[in-house]
């Protein structure tokens, strides 16, 4: 194959050549030069051929950060070594989105008045192909209503019987004989919660129970944060609870005060927990603040579902209510929705899917909206244009999930499941890293102890993600400063006055009123004048403490009314009083300034 290459490059004919001598300085470097000439299969491959970033090993030096500044070798070389892995990080980066292939398959009409919400799921099942067809099914189950649940990858679906929805495979089924309200898996498949009828029970793969969380009493809604370690559920008690899967502490719990709550979803961008309440607010909690983060008036009846987009870094929120209104929000302002419609048959059950598709089960029927046209702001109530629908006889529709990774929604109702369709719904392109739906048991288990040892601390959970680990700026340690008429010089601002301070910190207020122990301007600053007016202050600050009576209110100071302590304070008053009103007298020669008043009749002669 070599020569093969090699003729097929070759220029000229291969002869003989005219050999010439050279005086190498270097005898290596004279023994690869000989040995890339010789090489034909070398030569006619580096003509066309690069090697790809993720495998080069040299960085460009512009893309470095330099720090030849720093005067401490050791830590120069540290920070030189973390620019070039940060540098060669974004090189890999732009070569892995080389490899991202797929491609979001959205639906297309041909005609002008033909619409996409017209073709039906078995035209869509026909013209897919026979892997994605399989995602159409049909569950009929007794017992219902029903809420189901996936995994992070996409594989396992739950409804207190957990089953591989791809090949069939049934895990397990659980005749528990009491109301559950909600399911969820927590790190992945071989472990799921259960809201149960008083606590939350934790089975594994095999429905063996594990735990029962007796501290969830009566729960309604449960979520896992995966990248925490934490069940969050609330319930009728209308307390928000965290625990911890990896240690089993009951990390905290917060009151909302809004009563029963029966809404809940989970922020995947910055793992904050969004409750819909009765009062039709709906309030953002982290579990570091034992009060809601932000706290929403929503709607004008109870709140019946929130979800969120993960497509667009958990930007939009999607809310629909009691009173028949499905609303879309956006979280970075709050001043009012940004889309708002009315919902047909009642209040709706939502759902954001991978790629921004909004699922709105009301009535009857499945509603599907794709963006843009969701997240540009109208402020009528008009009905954004509709991708796709479904009608579904059988009522109430409890819940709607999307397939991770797949374009497949799944509708909870009392005849059991449904799974329908929806072109481009899914992400295409997965990590590995993350979620991977074609990973083994080997796969499973070092991510699983990858994830314990890249838990994150659940005081880290903020609003704003990007907050941690950003850097403070940089501020200005010295202030230029002038004193006396002397030339200014560069001060610590530790060592400034205290006015100096205020104004470097902006907050310095040019009415404040000089404290006692500072000079007044335009006094002497003879040091004896400084100590007869020092010890004038003395004087006057412990004038009348050390009167009886003074003592006596000070030890009756309490949060309690006293009628004695109350009658003396009013005789100090009256008292002080008259000292003002003789001393105005005898400064006015005994002549009384106050103007009469109707009133001087009633008073009293003493």
């Amino acid at each position: 194959m070599d020569s093969l290459i090699a003729m097929g490059d070759a220029v000229g004919p291969v002869g003989k050549k005219r050999k010439t001598y050279h005086t190498p300085s270097d005898p290596g470097s004279s023994k690869k030069t000989q040995k890339s000439q010789s090489d034909r299969t070398y030569q006619s491959i580096q003509k066309r051929t690069s090697v790809p970033k993720s495998l080069q090993t040299a960085v460009p030096e512009e893309n470095v950060k330099s720090y030849k500044h720093i005067a401490n070798k050791k830590l120069r070389t540290e920070l030189s070594r973390q620019s070039e892995y940060a540098a060669q990080s974004k090189a890999l980066l732009q070569d892995a989105e080389m490899l991202l292939t797929g491609e979001v398959g959205m639906m297309e009409v041909e005609g002008e008045l033909d619409r996409t919400w017209r073709v039906s799921q078995a035209d869509i099942t026909e013209s897919a192909g026979q892997e994605a067809s399989r995602g159409r099914r049909e569950w009929k189950l007794d017992g219902g209503p029903y809420r189901s649940r996936y995994t992070r990858n996409g594989r396992q679906q739950g409804h207190v019987a957990t089953f591989d929805w791809q090949e069939g495979t049934l895990h397990t089924e659980l005749q528990l004989q009491e109301t559950c309200r909600d399911i969820t898996f927590l790190h992945d498949h071989s472990h799921f919660a259960v809201a149960q009828k008083k606590y939350v029970f934790i089975y594994d793969r095999d429905g063996v129970e594990l735990h029962c969380l007796k501290a969830h009493i009566e729960p309604t809604r449960l979520e896992f944060l995966p990248y925490h370690w934490l069940l969050a559920s609330v319930g009728n008690a209308g307390y928000l609870k965290y625990q911890d899967t990896s240690t089993g502490q009951l990390l905290c719990e917060h009151r909302t005060k809004l009563g029963a709550c029966t809404t809940m979803t989970q922020n995947l961008h910055n793992a904050v927990i969004h409750l819909g309440h009765q009062n039709g607010t709906v309030t953002l909690w982290t579990p570091n603040l034992p009060h809601p983060a932000v706290q929403l008036l929503a709607h004008l009846g109870p709140v019946a579902s929130v979800s969120m987009d993960p497509s667009q870094g958990g930007r939009y929120m999607a809310t629909a209510g009691k009173d028949s209104t499905v609303k879309v929000w956006d979280c970075r302002n709050w001043k009012g929705a940004v889309r708002e419609w009315t919902a047909r048959g009642g209040y709706a059950e939502l759902e954001w899917s991978q790629k921004g598709a909004l699922a709105v089960a009301s009535g009857g029927s499945i509603n599907v909206y794709s963006r843009p046209s969701i997240h540009t702001p109208l402020h009528t109530n008009a009905q954004p244009p509709l991708y796709m629908t479904h009608p579904i006889p059988h009522r109430p529709l409890t819940s709607v999930r999307f397939a991770p990774f797949f374009d497949i929604l799944t509708i909870g109702h009392s005849a059991g499941l449904s799974s329908i369709l929806v072109p481009g719904a899914g992400e295409p392109n997965f990590d590995s890293t993350e979620a991977d739906p074609f990973e083994n048991r080997k796969a499973r288990r070092e991510k699983e102890v990858k994830a314990l040892l890249d838990k994150i601390q659940p005081d880290m959970i903020t609003l704003d993600p990007e907050l941690v680990g950003s850097l403070a700026p940089p501020q200005n340690l010295t202030t230029e400063t002038t004193f006396d008429g002397k030339p200014s010089v560069e001060t610590p601002f530790a060592r400034l006055p205290r006015m100096e301070r205020l104004k470097v910190q902006g907050k310095a207020d040019d009415t404040e009123v000089v404290s006692e122990g500072e000079d007044e301007p335009g006094l002497p600053a003879d040091p004896e004048s400084k100590m007869k007016r020092k010890e004038e202050r003395e004087k006057r600050k412990m004038r009348g403490k050390g009167k009886s009576l003074k003592r006596y209110l000070r030890k009756q100071r309490k949060n309690v009314i006293d009628p004695t302590a109350v009658a003396i304070r009013k005789k100090l008053e009256k008292q002080k009083e008259e000292k003002r009103r003789a001393k105005e007298l005898a400064a006015n020669g005994g002549v009384d300034t106050r103007k009469p008043s109707a009133l001087d009749r009633f008073k009293q002669k003493s």
